[in-house]
């Protein structure tokens, strides 16, 4: 089966705490039935993440370990290049977003202000009605 999906921190944290809506929960719950992807970005920002509940930070991390990790490559590096430049998204961002593109993927986060801005990025944000 083809990996379709890229899964944002801000994405996994608000599904992880169950703050999502019930359609975002159920559309992320099919996601990592099949697939769990994450750039390492998100697997860094995971790892150190400190949240208000310590037991938290387990179920974070047991998350990240069944997740497959996308590193960093050159085609990832030129195209967060571009991003930065044309849209100024933050180096984390730029990165996430570069990666997703990279990899033909979608990006699944709650950031529209940032992420709608770069027109060759597939994203759909869990928050809004998902079909």
């Amino acid at each position: 089966m083809a990996k379709t999906y890229l899964i944002d921190t801000s994405a996994v944290i608000k599904y992880l705490n169950t703050s999502l809506p019930a359609s975002g929960l159920q559309f992320i719950d099919g996601i990592i039935d099949e697939e769990s992807q994450l750039s390492f970005i998100s697997e860094i920002e995971l790892q150190v993440w400190n949240p208000p509940n310590a037991e938290d930070l387990e179920i974070y991390r047991l998350f990240v370990y069944q997740a497959d990790i996308i590193g960093v490559d050159e085609g990832i590096i030129a195209e967060a290049i571009l991003i930065r430049k044309n849209y100024q998204l933050k180096l984390p961002d730029a990165v996430i977003a570069a990666t997703a593109i990279t990899h033909n993927l979608t990006l699944v986060a709650d950031n529209d202000k940032d992420f709608l801005k770069v027109t060759t990025l597939k994203y759909i944000n869990p928050n809004g009605k998902i079909q």
